[in-house]
């Protein structure tokens, strides 16, 4: 695959920063993707652009303001609470985003003559949402070829990682000061370790504290 062109769905957080840094490591030249959707902080963009800037990278951003338009969420709204999953899905699922976002993806990637999309879903640690199940993903793999007679390959590189397996991979990268300290995974908008108590930082903090025992554990 090192010569080929892979085009990254990048939002600036742990998961698709490490992405980014797995992808230029197996590819030759790698672009990324953001979209701006109305998220409740525009610091994810800048984040995201951050970062692509410190690494070398070509980064696209899309507007998806419509995906604000249809859906209530946590994510596009202020007024609504940030929950985890409980009977249902959580408050911060976005429906459609990742079937967008993968779309989206694939066209831009056409367009500079890129087959591989790298996108960091993850069914161990999915959050409960549906559109990062490994279902989902080889079937719209299937979907983007027949739709656009092209054979592109969805690449998934946390999708059997739980938190603490995304930190070793980034680790192994070579990268995992860099995603500890200049990534946005936090729902309130802030950075590294964040606030400290949304699910996403939760899953996070828990993760690295796992990772960090371990690896002292093997070491010692």
């Amino acid at each position: 695959m090192k010569n080929e062109k892979a085009v990254v769905v990048f939002s600036g957080g742990q998961d698709s920063t490490t992405c980014l840094f797995w992808a230029l490591e197996q590819f030759q030249e790698v672009l990324a993707v953001t979209f701006d959707y109305g998220q409740r902080h525009a610091q994810e963009i800048d984040h995201a652009k951050r970062i692509a800037e410190t690494l070398g990278v070509t980064l696209q951003v899309l507007d998806l303001g419509l995906i604000n338009q249809l859906s209530a969420n946590a994510l596009t709204r202020d007024s609504i609470t940030v929950t985890g999953q409980t009977d249902g899905l959580p408050s911060t699922f976005v429906p459609g985003r990742n079937l967008l976002f993968l779309s989206f993806a694939a066209i831009y990637a056409d367009a500079f003559g890129a087959r591989h999309l790298v996108t960091g879903v993850s069914e161990t640690d999915f959050s409960g949402y549906p559109d990062c199940r490994d279902t989902f993903i080889r079937s719209l793999n299937v979907t983007l070829n027949l739709a656009m007679d092209k054979q592109f390959i969805i690449h998934t590189p946390l999708m059997w990682l739980d938190k603490a397996g995304v930190w070793e991979l980034s680790d192994e990268l070579g990268a995992l000061k860099f995603v500890q300290t200049e990534t946005l995974t936090c729902y309130n908008g802030v950075a590294a370790s964040g606030c400290g108590t949304c699910p996403a930082c939760v899953l996070r903090n828990d993760g690295l504290a796992k990772y960090l025992g371990e690896k002292a554990g093997d070491e010692s």
